[in-house]
């Protein structure tokens, strides 16, 4: 076993500042609505549904039933074959979700895009948003899913490998945002060539990010486990 902390109580700023992380979470949850959001812009509904996420998520965050906003730390251990809490694996689950489901739209929609210089995006987000996000249910349901498991003895390794995703996704998404944004106004590529460079240069910063992550290179992704040795 690894002990990982020693506070005996949680600080009240940290508690707050992790309420906002689940707002996020829940908020982006709706396919439909954060497509929409993208391409369009706000509208009442997403007022609506912020309000809604937001009332929740401070409550529950105000009773300590939010991962990282309770009182004290549930995991103080690595290696512990302790039982997971509920909120935990519904948050875990709706993170994966919120975090994979659209990046892996998103990916599938240049690739497409390299191939026929059509964007498909809307159509993928349609069709494929909510089996794929079922998808991510059913593997928590079959304990399948990091973080959201029945368990937490595997925490160490599992924390770790969440951390690496998030630190491949969230860059790699932005650095394709950024490319497309750059390019379209100072290139005069074809809508196929353009794909194609920016599938090139996201396959470039995915493939490091996961390499310095599965090193354990990147912050949190030094992996732990029973015996609480790294990798």
């Amino acid at each position: 076993m690894k002990k990982v902390v020693n506070r005996e109580r949680n600080k009240t700023y940290y508690r707050v500042l992790h309420v906002p992380i689940w707002i996020w979470v829940f908020f982006v949850i709706p396919g439909h609505l954060t497509y929409a959001l993208f391409a369009y812009g706000p509208d009442i509904r997403h007022g609506i549904w912020l309000a809604i996420v937001t009332a929740v998520c401070a409550w529950r965050g105000y009773a300590g039933r939010l991962p990282g906003a309770e009182e004290a730390p549930y995991i103080t251990y690595y290696g512990v074959d302790q039982p997971n809490l509920w909120y935990r694996v519904v948050c875990y689950t709706a993170a994966w979700i919120a975090l994979m489901v659209p990046f892996l739209l998103n990916v599938s929609g240049m690739v497409v895009a390299a191939f026929t210089g059509e964007w498909k995006l809307t159509l993928l987000f349609q069709w494929f948003y909510y089996p794929l996000a079922g998808l991510f249910v059913i593997a928590a349901a079959l304990d399948l899913i990091p973080r959201a498991k029945r368990s937490t003895q595997f925490e160490g390794a599992e924390r770790a490998w969440f951390y690496v995703w998030i630190w491949t996704v969230v860059p790699s998404q932005v650095v394709a945002w950024a490319a497309w944004r750059l390019m379209k106004t100072t290139t005069t590529l074809d809508p196929v060539d353009l794909a194609r460079v920016r599938v090139s240069i996201l396959v470039f910063v995915v493939g490091g990010l996961l390499t310095l992550g599965a090193r354990g290179i990147l912050p949190r992704t030094g992996r732990y486990h029973v015996q609480g040795e790294a990798t």
